[in-house]
């Protein structure tokens, strides 16, 4: 039996609130996901914060609950099992499409504390001052979102949420250094190799070449990556790939000839198929 897909035309169906098309979903009763028909695969990146009582999510059997100023980060993949809230409860919820997401952080490098930490630390707590600032960064994104119409609201939005994601990740930060001591290795292993796959992916997408650099095999690297982030580390490789290939073809104007040889890819097809397989629409129609 197929698992439903939580995506965002479910979520909006069921839940209702605000929305960007089908690309993103606003939640000022996170709790209306009970109203979604359980469990679900995770197919849109979730962010939930409370503002008051506490709510639990289960995610992949295991449960996390989050009270005042906690936030609650929910990766493409997992699975949504079930959600709980106390009478209460306040809070907000942003839900947004791999598609919208991966427009979003195009752009944006280091991210790398934000996907670890959503994988093995999914939920942290917000200091009296990164509270706040996400309250009122979430205050604008509430209001922009009213204002459906205006030409600029999708870009608007993705602005808004590029400084969310931007301040999330600077709590995390502050949240991994108070407990840096508690990094196990299969941490440390993937953090090493995310930064040899920002450094290198444009010329290296070989798993094996990583591994070497590591002083680990590859067996071995891909078990602990797939352990850690729940994805292959040729998953990763080719998400950076895509990612840079998406960003040449929007905010340069560089041939696919040029950008081909650029990213080391053996023929113009060859990188056209690559990319027709991951976003569904060839280099030369993503570009229009």
């Amino acid at each position: 039996m197929l698992r439903e897909q939580l995506t965002i035309r479910l979520v909006k169906e069921v839940c209702g609130g605000l929305n960007v098309g089908d690309e993103m979903a606003f939640l000022d009763a996170p709790e209306r996901l009970a109203d979604i028909h359980l469990p679900c695969e995770m197919c849109c990146m979730g962010f939930v914060y409370c503002m008051q009582g506490s709510i639990r999510y289960t995610v992949d059997t295991i449960s996390h609950t989050i009270q005042r100023g906690d936030v609650l980060l929910m990766p493409i993949g997992p699975t949504l099992n079930g959600v709980t809230a106390d009478a209460d409860f306040k809070g907000k919820a942003l839900l947004l499409s791999r598609g919208f997401l991966n427009e979003i952080i195009r752009g944006m490098r280091q991210l790398t504390s934000l996907f670890l930490f959503s994988r093995t630390h999914p939920q942290f707590s917000l200091n009296e001052e990164e509270a706040q600032e996400l309250l009122i960064y979430l205050g604008l994104l509430e209001r922009r979102l009213h204002q459906p119409h205006n030409p600029y609201c999708k870009d608007i939005v993705g602005s808004i949420i590029t400084v969310i994601i931007y301040s999330v990740s600077e709590a995390i930060c502050r949240v991994k250094e108070l407990s840096s001591g508690q990094q196990t290795r299969a941490e440390k292993i993937f953090t090493d190799f995310i930064r040899l796959v920002e450094e290198h992916f444009k010329k290296e997408r070989h798993v094996a070449w990583y591994a070497e650099k590591l002083g680990i095999t590859q067996n071995y690297l891909s078990g602990i990556i797939k352990e850690v982030s729940m994805r292959t580390p040729g998953q990763w490789i080719d998400r950076y790939v895509i990612l840079e290939i998406c960003v040449q073809l929007k905010d340069t104007g560089k041939s696919v000839k040029e950008i081909t040889r650029e990213l080391n890819f053996c023929s113009q097809s060859g990188m056209g198929k690559f990319f027709k397989d991951h976003i569904g629409v060839s280099p030369s129609e993503y570009r229009k």
